[in-house]
């Protein structure tokens, strides 16, 4: 689609594009805890948390730019 436009006026507050190796590191580390925690037959799962800060991570949560979006549809593109 050579000219796609977003549906959503939802934006990161950063200018990182993805998340997407900060998620696979934070799945990577979760797994790997809970295998161990399974492998010692103990029955005390970590929670995602305890192994990660979503803080850490490119992008600081994401924000509505509904109005503005509106006033600047180059904005809108994909």
């Amino acid at each position: 689609m050579a000219r796609s436009y977003r549906r959503t006026p939802i934006f990161g507050n950063t200018t990182a594009e993805s998340e997407k190796a900060d998620k696979r590191i934070a799945n990577r580390r979760w797994r790997s805890a809970v295998r161990c925690v399974l492998n010692a037959d103990d029955d005390d799962i970590p929670h995602r948390r305890e192994k990660t800060n979503p803080w850490d991570m490119a992008k600081d949560g994401k924000r509505w730019m509904g109005g503005v979006a509106r006033k600047r549809p180059a904005m809108m593109r994909k």
